[in-house]
Parts: structure tokens; C-alpha cells; sequence
């Protein structure tokens, strides 16, 4: 399994209560440029309209820009596969408020890119401050042994 992508700012930014993993519906060219690791998460989001889920702000930039199709757009919304268990599942948790689904790495699972998405929870400024400081910890605990 290959990971692509990994967005480590949204484990910074926010509490994963759940993740789950989804298929992406592609383009073959962005197939292509995902698998040489031309893949940005970072501003994305996953959204459920009209019981399907979609992804939106992933940069996927072409693979050869000279033979990519006129009017393509790096940034468009993609579909995500779920099914239709989780789709309502997950329907029902964002309905709470402060839940968000962000996604938070691109892999490769039998020859098909998959994206994991996490149900998270926007963390306050004093749950980020402990982290950063419990971090600290960590890296000079491991300095002295």
C-alpha cells in the first residue's frame, strides 16, 4: 500500500473521531499524476449533496500538461464511492454540528487510489497548544535515550 499523499494538517487542526475509505472517481490522466504523487489535499473537503458524497479543492495537476484536455480544471469536484450504508451513516453525524469530513490521505490499495476520510472535530487553540507541547515532550524524551 503506497501512500501518496498524507494531510497531517487536519490531524493538527482537528480530533479524527472515524475514518473511513473511499474510491475517487478519475480521469485516467489523473490516475496517472496521482501514482507519480502529484496530489495536494490540503484546502479539501468532503461533502455529501443529494445522497452522494464529493470531494472539492483537491489539486490534482495533469500528468503532461501539452496532452491534458482543453478546459480541464485541477480542482474539480470529484465523486467519491461509498456506499450507500455509509453515505447515510455519515449523513447522520454531520447533521451534529461542529463535524466535519476531511480527508486525510491518498493511497493505493490493490492496483485502485483510495482516500481515507476522517469524521473529525474542529480541536480549540488549548487542544492544539497540548499537542504541540506533548510532541515536545515526545522528541526529547527520544533525544536522551
Amino acid at each position: 500500500m503506497g501512500v501518496y499523499q498524507d494531510n497531517r494538517q487536519v490531524r493538527f487542526d482537528y480530533e479524527i473521531l472515524e475514518t473511513f475509505e473511499a474510491g475517487l472517481e478519475l480521469l485516467g490522466f489523473e490516475t496517472k499524476a496521482i501514482r507519480n504523487g502529484r496530489v495536494n489535499l490540503a484546502g479539501s473537503v468532503a461533502l455529501i449533496r443529494g445522497g452522494e458524497a464529493y470531494l472539492l479543492n483537491t489539486d490534482i495537476p495533469p500528468y503532461q500538461p501539452n496532452n491534458t484536455p482543453e478546459g480541464y480544471d485541477s480542482k474539480r469536484t470529484r465523486r467519491l464511492l461509498l456506499t450507500r450504508e455509509e453515505i447515510k451513516y455519515l449523513t447522520g453525524k454531520l447533521d451534529k454540528s461542529g463535524l466535519t469530513l476531511a480527508p486525510l490521505k491518498v493511497y493505493s490499495k490493490h492496483r485502485k487510489i483510495k482516500i481515507e476520510l476522517g469524521l473529525a472535530k474542529r480541536k480549540k487553540n488549548t487542544d492544539k497548544r497540548a499537542t504541540i507541547k506533548k510532541h515536545e515532550v515526545d522528541r526529547e524524551i527520544r533525544r536522551v535515550l
